[in-house]
């Protein structure tokens, strides 16, 4: 997919509770917030940014403790996540916004939509989900453990479960890069725990039936951790749903197959004719 380079700026965003958030703004014309899964890392969506910042601002996200972000000293729970978001909105300046939500984010993206809707145009809702559930509640009881036994296997699990195996086995670079980034110190394994249950606890799902703006609902079928009917329950909860599986690309298909998911989002955003 052919970009075209442009200019990033970066911003420190204070929040009330004294935590620093590290963003970062690309492009011009409508704006769209990407918002990050459980690693809460804004670099996650780096592959996916100069085909979009070529005709779109995009803001990135460390959120809160991730990162060169700083924790603070509220509760994290998504609807905290959601409000910090809106924060940063405010100082890009914003008044609404695309916003483009992956797994934890896509949680975080519902409870952004429910809040103000009024300042979100549409979602792009991606490998998430409209309500905890039994397979969730035991993958995430089980990774939660490993976490606290074996950060080090935890985050070689993690690379196993988020990825389609044929792109992993392709780019082994990232596997490595993602034990290097273990979570061996205690404050780092809080941080992912707290995440873990902010994620496990939040339900709106009830209220799903008020939003009214249009939302793009993408899945992959070979998704381990967010598995696709999880996306299908969603954009039937959804009144103005467009839903799109794509064949394979695991957990993390924004990044294993890049070029579609971006081209996919492009071309729904575009097609939405948004102010």
């Amino acid at each position: 997919m052919s970009t075209q380079h442009t200019h990033t700026q970066s911003l420190t965003v204070t929040l009330e509770d004294g935590a620093a958030l590290a963003v970062s703004v690309r492009g011009a014309g409508q704006a769209v917030l990407y918002v990050s899964g459980l690693g809460g890392a804004a670099n996650f969506w780096n592959p996916c940014l100069g085909a979009l910042a070529a005709s779109h601002q995009t803001i990135c996200l460390d959120q809160r403790g991730i990162g060169q972000s700083t924790r603070g000293t509220v509760p994290c729970t998504i609807e905290q996540l959601a409000q910090d978001c809106f924060t940063v909105l405010d100082a890009c300046q914003v008044t609404s916004a695309v916003i483009v939500g992956h797994s934890t984010g896509g949680a975080i993206a519902q409870a952004m939509a429910l809040m103000r809707p009024n300042r979100v145009e549409a979602l792009v809702l991606s490998g998430t989900w409209a309500r905890p559930n039994r397979y969730m509640q035991e993958l995430f009881k089980l990774r939660s453990t490993l976490l606290n036994n074996n950060p080090l296997e935890y985050a070689s699990s993690a690379a196993f479960l988020s990825y389609d195996p044929a792109w992993l086995n392709d780019n082994w670079s990232v596997y490595d890069a993602m034990l290097a980034q273990a979570p061996l110190q205690a404050a780092t394994q809080h941080i992912i725990q707290e995440r873990i249950q902010a994620l496990m606890q939040f339900d709106r799902s009830d209220e799903l039936a008020n939003l009214k703006m249009p939302a793009l609902i993408l899945g992959a079928r070979d998704d381990l951790i967010v598995p696709s009917f999880l996306q299908e329950a969603l954009a039937a909860a959804l009144p103005q749903s467009t839903l799109k599986l794509f064949p394979h690309g695991g957990h993390f298909f924004p990044v294993s197959v890049q070029d579609d998911f971006t081209q996919t989002v492009i071309d729904w955003i575009d097609g939405q004719q948004l102010s």
